[in-house]
């Protein structure tokens, strides 16, 4: 398995990053910055998917050139 890729880190960053900002906004009652966080973790989630979509078929590409090497 290959090592996590910037799309990966950067999604659980922004995941992270909202669930905080959601997390503030329930504490203070304030709406805008929960509803921000919302979108940051949903953003998040899609990019780490794309990233882990990248790194699969990368692996996937890899090993077809390792078995035509072999």
């Amino acid at each position: 398995m290959s090592i996590a890729n910037k799309d990966e880190v950067e999604g659980k960053i922004d995941q992270a990053t909202g669930w905080v900002k959601e997390k503030v906004g329930d504490a203070t009652d304030n709406d805008r910055l929960r509803v921000e966080g919302q979108v940051r973790r949903a953003d998040g989630e899609s990019k780490e998917a794309w990233g882990k979509i990248k790194r699969k078929v990368g692996d996937a590409v890899d090993a077809v050139a390792d078995a035509i090497k072999k």
